[in-house]
């Protein structure tokens, strides 16, 4: 990879910037604050957005960006349309800096295809599947970030000063509606987002009991609506169907029957969301909902609501210890806890002890 034409940061703004940010949707609602604050110091700055299909549908409407789709789904397709895509574009429109936000080899083989005179990526000790090898700038190395911090040092990198997260993400009417019309005005509502995505040895899901309880409590304690919130998946409709069944109090089970825009007018009309380390946990915080994080395979500190780390159940020092015999500061930043039965460290009274916290302040 040749050295950049230009040095960072900035001086002044640059004509047009790429973002390359594809998934997940926890990770695009880190993203976009990012993308803000660019947009606050650099208005006149044209930025392009290289997204996957799915999380398009979430932030497509955000003003001032042109969105590319890369549809993983469509294989070694996906490549050849972005670059036909890409190749449309006016000659000075070619971009002066990438921001290669993505540690994936799909990702870093897409960044081939983007005219950028600056590819920025991440510091070397965190660019795995050896990005560094695709970028020609790196941002500064800051071990034990969040993630949502990570991403805000490519801003800095390139010369922005305001670093405030902001989010807007607009809702449309007929998210707004489809709420309305489901969930009552007059109490306030809880939200279950009770399943994390389904991966191998991907541990994060509590037990379908443990919510229908918790559930009941918020019914009885403080007169809410409960509300189960997911995608389509066949385990997250059985969850649905479990804590339905088990909790004396129905909730709304609306698992599998929202788009993204719909579960984002939810988790904004909710009072509190509970969930473990999922993508409606971010969405939540892009709206200002508290979350009561469920938190035992994963580091909270790295990965948890950003803006609801008080209220987060974190188990993850506990099953480190009882797993491996380590401390957090023994392991690496991202180290996950890999036992099926880690989620069981979660208690009814510590979310029901979260929720009541939430109540009092």
């Amino acid at each position: 990879m040749p050295p950049p034409t230009h040095t960072l940061p900035f001086t002044t703004a640059p004509d047009n910037l790429c973002v390359l940010r594809l998934s997940a949707v926890g990770d695009i609602c880190h993203t976009v604050p990012v993308v803000r604050s660019i947009q606050r110091q650099w208005p006149t700055t044209r930025i392009t957005w290289i997204i996957g299909k799915l999380e398009a549908s979430l932030v497509d409407d955000l003003p001032g960006i042109e969105f590319i789709i890369f549809d993983k789904s469509r294989g070694w397709r996906a490549y050849a349309e972005l670059r036909q895509t890409l190749r449309q574009r006016p000659k000075d429109q070619h971009f002066d800096a990438l921001l290669q936000m993505q540690i994936s080899i799909r990702s870093s083989i897409a960044s081939l295809l983007i005219p950028a005179k600056i590819k920025l990526g991440f510091d070397k000790a965190r660019a795995k599947d050896y990005q560094w090898l695709f970028t020609n700038a790196r941002i500064a190395e800051k071990p034990r970030q969040h993630v949502m911090d990570g991403l805000f040092d490519f801003a800095e990198a390139i010369g922005i000063s305001d670093l405030t997260p902001h989010w807007d993400i607009p809702i449309p009417a007929e998210a707004q509606d489809f709420v309305r019309v489901r969930l009552p005005d007059d109490k306030p509502v809880l939200a279950i987002s009770p399943c994390s995505s389904n991966r191998a040895r991907n541990w994060r899901n509590w037990s379908a009991e443990g919510y229908a309880q918790v559930a009941d409590y918020a019914v009885e304690k403080y007169g809410m609506t409960v509300v189960l919130t997911g995608g389509p998946s066949s385990l997250e409709k059985d969850y649905g169907e479990k804590i339905s069944a088990l909790a004396k109090r129905k909730p709304v089970n609306l698992i599998g029957q929202t788009n993204l825009k719909q579960l984002l007018a939810i988790i904004q009309r909710a009072s509190v969301l509970i969930s473990p380390d999922s993508g409606p946990a971010h969405m939540a915080t892009t709206v200002g909902t508290p979350v009561i994080g469920l938190y035992v395979t994963s580091n909270p500190q790295r990965t948890g609501p950003y803006l609801s780390q008080q209220w987060v159940v974190n188990k993850y020092p506990e099953a480190l210890q009882a797993e491996m015999g380590k401390t957090i500061d023994d392991v690496s930043w991202g180290k996950r806890v890999r036992s099926a039965e880690a989620m069981e460290r979660v208690l009814v009274a510590d979310v029901i002890g979260k929720l009541d916290q939430l109540h009092d302040d």
